[in-house]
């Protein structure tokens, strides 16, 4: 595991009187009965994890649970309550107002849902707005915007405005921007929840594409199953600003942390998360015969093939070393008992 890019310990955000003071007098850990009891609201309760280079993580919860307070404390847009957020082991609450308006300018890119284009400004300009603030020469900026707006697959749009693009356009001009200094870390808030579904299923295959180039740190925040699956390398699920469970989406299906995880997660496909290395019986020896899957398969890519067969087929790796065999019950038991 790579080191981590982002590091949050024991994160608070209360709303109400003098939250510092009251976290302080119940000793940094006030239950959430008592919180209530006392008018406050638990935007983001004690949150702890780590975000690793190169990661996707994926936070996801019902609307108030805190996904958007979580976001805006590690980009510091808000101030926490408590606790302690450092990026590249940079402890944020001990960065100056200067010294955060340079990380947001040169280190992190962020994304909203509300696309937040600039009207007045063509495609070209509002891409290289964010460079034109941090002061560098109008050639260099027009450079670097046009080599982003290619890579978001818009070339030839370089002189529209916001208003002649399509939604799915839009939100591209708002990623090209966010990616035009080039960021470490990239926030993205319900980037594609405004968007008709195909769009919206295109622009997931583009922040892939993306992320296969650039390999960024990202948090990415959601309220859909479907879009974490896609992207998530690990989800966090939220409840009342807690936590419940932070793993890959197969470990939040096949053993989930808290009765409320379980719940949230009842009626997601098991199909599109679990992989066959989950359902395969483990093997030793060579692989026999031409039908094969790779343990990475989803078991909704590989069913069918599984299915039709009478015999278990075998499950290789990426080397095509044989790890294991699969079964036409192993697919049945995985998809009707989940909870056998």
């Amino acid at each position: 595991m790579t080191e981590a890019k982002i590091a949050c310990r024991g994160v608070w955000k209360l709303y109400g009187y003098h939250p510092k003071q009251f976290l302080q007098e119940h000793g940094g850990n006030p239950d959430p009965e008592l919180l209530k009891s006392n008018g406050y609201i638990s935007a983001v309760r004690d949150a702890s994890f780590d975000v690793h280079e190169g990661e996707i993580l994926v936070v996801m919860g019902l609307s108030g649970s805190g996904k958007s307070t979580l976001i805006r404390c590690l980009s510091r847009l808000i101030d926490p309550t408590a606790g302690e957020i450092s990026i590249d082991g940079q402890d944020l609450a001990k960065a100056s107002e200067s010294d955060m308006i340079e990380l947001r300018r040169h280190k992190m890119g962020m994304v909203f849902q509300h696309f937040a284009l600039l009207p007045h400004r063509t495609v070209l300009e509002n891409v290289a707005f964010p460079l034109e603030v941090q002061g560098i020469d109008k050639q260099t900026r027009r450079q670097r915007a046009a080599e982003i707006i290619d890579l978001v697959g818009l070339n030839g749009r370089e002189r529209y405005y916001p208003r002649e693009l399509s939604g799915g356009q839009q939100q591209r001009v708002g990623i090209a921007r966010s990616l035009a200094v080039e960021p470490d870390i990239w926030f993205l808030d319900e980037p594609f929840s405004a968007l008709d579904p195909l769009i919206r299923h295109e622009m997931q295959d583009e922040f892939l594409r993306l992320q296969s180039m650039l390999n960024k740190t990202i948090v990415f925040i959601t309220h859909d199953f479907d879009e974490a699956i896609r992207l998530a390398d690990r989800v966090a699920i939220m409840f009342e600003g807690e936590i419940q469970q932070l793993a890959t989406p197969e470990e939040i299906i096949t053993a989930p942390a808290t009765d409320y995880v379980a719940e949230f997660t009842k009626n997601v496909p098991r199909e599109k998360i679990l992989r066959i290395h989950t359902i395969m019986t483990p093997a030793s020896g060579e692989v026999v015969g031409d039908r094969r899957v790779s343990q990475s398969d989803r078991i909704a890519d590989a069913a069918a093939m599984i299915l039709e067969q009478d015999a278990p087929v075998s499950v290789v790796d990426d080397n095509n070393a044989l790890v294991g065999t699969v079964s036409r019950k192993n697919v049945i038991d995985a998809l009707f008992t989940p909870d056998a």
